[in-house]
Order: C-alpha cells, then sequence, then structure tokens
C-alpha cells in the first residue's frame, strides 16, 4: 500500500448507497474489472467511465449504507480509486473497505472545502490532507489496521501470517 495518495476528486454527497455504487443484480461478479463496469451505472450509463477519470472520492455523511455487499468496495477499486475521504462511512462498508485494502479516511473537515476536480494528497502515515494551503488531519489508522492495509487486505494478510516459515513442517499443526 502507498502511504502517499494523490489526485485528483470526485464529490459526492451525504447517505451513498451500497445498491448505489453496485446493483444487486451484479452481485453474481465478484472480479473487480467486470464490478467496475456497473459501478453507480444507476446514476447513468456513462458514469463508471467518467468516475475513471478520477483518483479518489470524497463524500458526505454515511457513505456506503445499505447493504453489507463486499462487492461495493471491490467496484470502487475495480474503478481505480485509491482511497474514499468522507465525513462518517457505514461500519460495515468501512470494515468491508479496509479488509479489501481499499484505504478510507474519515475527515468532515475537508468535505465543504473541496470541490470536483480538485487535487489533494493524503498522508496515511501522517494522518494528514492537503489540499491548496491548507492541511486537514485525520486520526491515523491503529496497527492492525495499517498492517491489513499494508498487505492488501485481510486475504492477504492471511495468507502470510499462515505461510509456513522457514525450518518449519508445511503441515496443518505447523499454522496451530
Amino acid at each position: 500500500m502507498e502511504t502517499q495518495l494523490q489526485g485528483k476528486v470526485y464529490k459526492f454527497g451525504d447517505n451513498i448507497n451500497s445498491d448505489i455504487i453496485i446493483a444487486g443484480r451484479y452481485l453474481i461478479y465478484i472480479e473487480p474489472d467486470k464490478l467496475a463496469e456497473h459501478a453507480f451505472e444507476v446514476l447513468g450509463d456513462s458514469f463508471p467511465a467518467r468516475l475513471r477519470q478520477f483518483d479518489l472520492l470524497v463524500a458526505g455523511r454515511n457513505f456506503g449504507c445499505g447493504s453489507a455487499r463486499e462487492q461495493a468496495v471491490t467496484a470502487i477499486m475495480g474503478l481505480g480509486i485509491k482511497a474514499v475521504v468522507a465525513c462518517s462511512f457505514a461500519r460495515t462498508f468501512y470494515r468491508n473497505a479496509i479488509n479489501s485494502g481499499l484505504p478510507i479516511v474519515e475527515c468532515p473537515e475537508l468535505y465543504a472545502a473541496v470541490t470536483e476536480g480538485d487535487e489533494i494528497q493524503i498522508d496515511l502515515a501522517a494522518g494528514e490532507i492537503q489540499h491548496k494551503d491548507t492541511k486537514y488531519l485525520f486520526p491515523k489508522f491503529p496497527d492492525s489496521m495499517r498492517k491489513l492495509l499494508e498487505v492488501g487486505g485481510l486475504a492477504e494478510y492471511l495468507k502470510a501470517e499462515l505461510r509456513p516459515q522457514k525450518g518449519t513442517k508445511d503441515t496443518k499443526e505447523s499454522f496451530l
């Protein structure tokens, strides 16, 4: 995971529902690129292609509310979005994002200042967002979440943890 992220912002409002992010009829897919083809398409057929022009999403309150579908995070990642900054997140979406390796940051102060197309820089390690001449602070990730993000999510973390150590037997007992 990069700890320094920067790019162009697309700005959403409040209560962006997981059904808006990816419609239920596409939950048959798990591949990021396939889900990305249909991400946010309820906002218009050309919307997925439009979002590919942006690097970061900024949103209001309660981003990711609604269904607890992991595909909402996967669809966002498939678009090439590096991170989501919001005033607040639905708790299940927040955890799904961390588990999938998508950095998400709660920073309500940024929302009022940023407009679509603005450039921002996020320093995940320092807990800072630079927008124009202003720095906005956000809580740093706890070590456990930072480790998940660094390796690309929960699945990658578990693979690394369960990989037999050099000099041990490759048996079930070596994992216990």
